[in-house]
């Protein structure tokens, strides 16, 4: 099994892998919602992002356009038939962020926790041209580490080299650290909570079908919601109609009398602040109801959400809502459970049984 640390950089959780020959860090966003790993890619006339590392440079190992691997990778919109001699890729996030780039196949040391070392050669993403629009922070990172369940995913790659079983989870701590593991060997035997995968075959994405949204153990009205695990998103979002029901419901529980709407912070769309700047979301707790989402494809599966599991403290010591509309953020209808409704617990993809588990965990100490 393979143990990585993660950190917390400019909102988002980070693991650093080797690649190449020799071997070189580079620091990925780990992202659930998506298969495809990539790098920022240092070719002549590349459009790369600020990052913590030099561009990736590829020599000479560029995957064919008849390589398996390249059926499984969406083609740039618009594009002509591949070109034989490489595979082009172009992924688009549900932010609109995107990387256009060409796939490459390339050694990645590994060190298992026993200690000892593969060189397994996988296939990634050479992106040589990163979009972010002017409505998302652009993410100071060299890449995205794919951790979906297609078989373009390097864990996908590494299990049916029989390396690894195709089990992955991540632990992201709310002080900001945590770690990411590949592979089955710290999942705990008992205490955790386990809902099954139900998707389509099509679609890719952790989804655990539909879910029922309670406010302080009392019904919302909010039934049935699709709901997909994505540590690519900082943040949770419900599509507009679960939104502004939610939004209701936590603005009527509020007490006046010790928070008001705090309409000068820019960092998020709801924000509120109290009679004095808050040291810690600790201290704004009492103030709000824990949210439960109760999945309904399985008998007594829930993810109970303390109000530290949604709301965000600001510089300022304002509290924010952490729940964003979906639509309003162009996501259509679809509910994601991003990181912030994930912290501090560990949260395990098994796509060996077909499903998604977590329990409360203290994401600072390393199995």
């Amino acid at each position: 099994m393979l143990i990585y640390d993660v950190r917390l950089i400019c909102r988002d959780y980070q693991a650093t892998l080797n690649v190449g020959q020799p071997p070189r860090p580079y620091s990925l966003d780990i992202d659930t919602g998506s298969d495809l790993t990539w790098l920022q890619c240092g070719i002549q006339g590349a459009k790369c992002l600020p990052a913590p590392h030099s561009p990736y440079r590829p020599n000479n190992n560029l995957v064919k356009s008849n390589d398996p691997i390249c059926a499984s990778i969406q083609l740039p919109a618009n594009q002509p038939p591949r070109e034989p001699d490489q595979c082009d890729y172009e992924v688009v996030y549900a932010d609109h962020c995107s990387s256009l780039g060409v796939l490459v196949r390339d050694v990645f040391p590994l060190k298992y926790t026993n200690g000892s070392a593969v060189v397994p050669p996988l296939v990634f993403g050479c992106g040589y041209d990163q979009e972010v629009p002017a409505s998302a922070h652009a993410p100071f990172t060299d890449g995205i580490l794919g951790l979906g369940s297609g078989k373009a995913s390097v864990v996908s790659q590494m299990s049916s080299m029989g390396l690894i079983r195709n089990v992955i989870g991540h632990c992201l701590s709310g002080q900001g650290g945590g770690f990411l593991f590949l592979g089955d060997d710290v999942v705990p035997s008992s205490g955790i909570v386990w809902a099954p995968i139900v998707r389509a075959p099509s679609e890719k994405h952790y989804s655990l079908g539909p879910a029922d949204v309670l406010l302080g153990g009392q019904a919302t009205g909010i039934k049935s919601l699709p709901m997909i695990f994505d540590s690519g998103s900082t943040f949770t979002y419900l599509n507009s109609e679960a939104y502004n029901t939610l939004l209701s419901l936590i603005k009527k529980n509020i007490d006046p009398k010790k928070l008001v709407d705090a309409v000068d912070e820019k960092a998020l769309p709801v924000c509120w602040k109290g009679p004095t700047p808050f040291r810690s979301i600790d201290e704004a707790n009492s103030n709000f109801k824990s949210l439960t989402i109760s999945f309904t494809s399985a008998r007594n599966v829930q993810l109970q959400l303390t109000p530290k599991s949604y709301l965000v403290r600001t510089d300022s010591g304002n509290v924010c809502l952490g729940i964003l509309d979906g639509t309003e953020a162009h996501l259509g209808d679809a509910n994601l459970i991003g990181d912030i409704s994930m912290l501090d617990k560990l949260v395990i993809y098994d796509n060996e049984n077909q499903r998604v588990g977590w329990i409360p965990y203290n994401c600072n100490r390393i199995p």
